[in-house]
């Protein structure tokens, strides 16, 4: 049977039960964490990009996934990467624990020409050659993971932010030209992007929508985007969705799961997550403190 994705593959396969969490950005970036046995992990031909991560280490791990034979044993953290379009087999001594990040090359092959110039794509057959390490590429998959934990499925601007940036990686690693940021945006993109973002708050926008705004590819808008405001788009959107909870809870009684829904977050639980993380206390306590602080003040 052929499978038109990595997820499909791992969600129907015989692997399927090993699974913990899945989660998807529909068709951009696909995340799964499982506990594998020892044995054969040998995967089809699928049209994705594959980028793994062992999270035990320790484990010897041989196969080919279209670089080349290799047999290595794992460090806590090492990645692996599988070509596209490359039926690869792997075969693991021990039981380990591995997540994994799938991208669709369709969604993704102009993002990868752009990030290594149009002359070098992702290097497979040296990135595909058994292990390697990538602090970036690690806090990427990191950063990634904890925010799907507080908001569930990864958002399209949270997924296209974290591929571009471990794409971008990628390319690097496997030796393209990859120049720094020399400037930001324009002020007339900056102020039009921001104007958006204020506006769709409640939306899951997108990276191509903002940088559209700014008549700028993805891939470099992101870029600029963060050396112009000093964070990346994800996270000042998160700044602009907890500046506008703390105005409704302050200044309207909107119920919270109302609230939640208006400024982007999919049920009562999610912003309460999100805003005890960044306002390190809960939306209904914090609407008590800022309605009635004296009283809030003598509880404590």
């Amino acid at each position: 049977m052929g499978y038109a994705s990595f997820a499909q593959w791992y969600s129907e396969g015989h692997l399927a039960s090993y699974v913990r969490t899945m989660k998807s950005a529909g068709g951009i970036l696909h995340l799964l964490e499982a506990a594998q046995p020892a044995g054969d992990m040998s995967a089809p031909a699928v049209p994705d990009i594959v980028l793994n991560q062992d999270l035990l280490g320790g484990t010897r791990v041989s196969g080919d996934l279209g670089g080349g034979r290799f047999d290595v044993r794992s460090r806590q953290g090492d990645l692996f990467l599988a070509a596209p379009s490359f039926a690869n087999t792997v075969i693991v001594d021990t039981a380990y624990e591995i997540r994994s990040l799938s991208f669709p090359l369709a969604q993704w092959q102009s993002v990868l020409d752009e990030a290594a110039d149009g002359r070098f794509p992702v290097d497979y057959q040296k990135l595909c050659a058994g292990a390697f390490a990538s602090p970036t590429i690690r806090s990427a998959i990191r950063n990634l993971w904890a925010l799907c934990d507080e908001e569930g499925a990864p958002s399209r601007l949270l997924a296209q932010a974290a591929g571009c940036e471990i794409l971008a990686e990628l390319c690097r690693l496997g030796g393209a030209p990859f120049g720094q940021v020399k400037g930001g945006l324009a002020h007339w993109a900056e102020r039009r992007c921001l104007d958006l973002l204020r506006s769709r708050l409640s939306e899951d926008i997108s990276l191509d929508e903002l940088a559209a705004e700014a008549q700028l590819s993805p891939f470099h808008f992101a870029r600029m985007f963060k050396q112009s405001v000093g964070v990346p788009p994800r996270v000042y959107l998160t700044r602009l969705r907890m500046e506008k909870a703390c105005e409704l809870l302050e200044h309207t009684d909107l119920p919270i799961t109302e609230i939640a829904l208006e400024v982007g977050y999919a049920s009562n639980q999610v912003l309460a997550r999100v805003f005890v993380k960044h306002m390190r206390v809960s939306p209904s306590d914090y609407r008590r403190a800022v309605r009635d602080p004296v009283r809030s003040y003598m509880l404590r």
